[in-house]
């Protein structure tokens, strides 16, 4: 298949319905964020839905891979980090043009074996000002074995409120399947691994269901709401490093004490699931 990059520009609203889901998922106590309002840092994630045509969807769930991104074929798909730099904040029910490009496709070999960087940049303007750039990296890669499978989610006990004040700086972040499909919906995001659990574990060889990297990401993000913390959010640097699992105790806390301040997510293991590095207005690092 021929395929080249291209930018694809859309109109579209910072819509309130998701954001008021993500507020309910949450479930934190955390003041609820309405029309008019300025959308939390990272939340375009959500505020932002495209959800794509049923014949437009591959094997995985996500869109068949060669009109915007490109025709990869490794089956595997890890939203593995990026970075986000806020200009000016969105409004909640506000307009904006959305600007879109991939901008590096990277074959390389890794540890386990071949897999492919995608890159794509975005920029999000408000009332014809640039507000936000996006960096995203997609990776994909083979399957991996079928692995030991964890507890049927058919058996899981519902969580509750996902997030539980563990210290100071420190959360620990329950996940059930119901957060991970309601996850899903508000993100339009119809990636199997998430919800389908025989196709998670039997066709992409993974352990259970997977947590979404933008659901950890924002998770640690939620954290600054949660602390209280008032600093004017500059840039935001995020890092999936291994994949979190559905059920998996887990804990959100600061890495160090230094500037910028830095979370971290952390399961079994002593090094992170992912990281969100957070720069603000004084700190030099803009």
């Amino acid at each position: 298949m021929s395929w080249e990059p291209h930018t694809v520009v859309t109109t579209e609203t910072v819509d309130p319905h998701p954001v008021a889901a993500l507020s309910a998922l949450f479930d934190d106590g955390t003041p609820a964020i309405g029309p008019g309002d300025p959308l939390p840092p990272l939340w375009h994630w959500v505020a932002l839905p495209r959800w794509p045509r049923s014949s437009l969807l591959g094997a995985d769930g996500h869109p068949a891979r060669g009109s915007f991104l490109p025709p990869v074929e490794l089956p595997r798909r890890m939203f593995a980090g990026g970075e986000v730099v806020f200009h000016a904040p969105l409004t909640v029910g506000g307009t904006l043009r959305r600007e879109a490009r991939v901008e590096s496709v990277t074959e390389k070999t890794g540890r386990s074996g071949r897999l492919v960087v995608v890159v794509v940049a975005t920029g999000l303007y408000q009332d014809d000002k640039l507000a936000l750039e996006e960096r995203q990296d997609l990776i994909y890669r083979d399957a991996g074995p079928a692995a030991p499978a964890a507890a049927d989610p058919a058996t899981a006990v519902p969580a509750g409120a996902p997030f539980t004040r563990a210290g100071e700086w420190a959360w620990d972040f329950a996940t059930d399947p119901t957060l991970l499909m309601r996850f899903s919906a508000a993100t339009a995001n119809p990636h199997r691994i998430h919800y389908d659990w025989p196709y998670a574990t039997r066709v992409e060889g993974y352990p259970g269901l997977v947590v979404h990297g933008p659901l950890m990401t924002l998770a640690l993000a939620e954290v600054l709401r949660l602390e209280g913390h008032r600093g004017g959010v500059v840039r935001m640097r995020h890092r999936n490093r291994r994949p979190l699992f559905c059920g998996q105790a887990a804990r959100l806390r600061r890495v160090g004490d230094a500037t910028p301040l830095t979370l971290g997510l952390f399961g079994a293991d002593p090094e992170p699931c992912s990281t969100l590095t957070i720069e603000e207005e004084g700190t030099g690092h803009a």
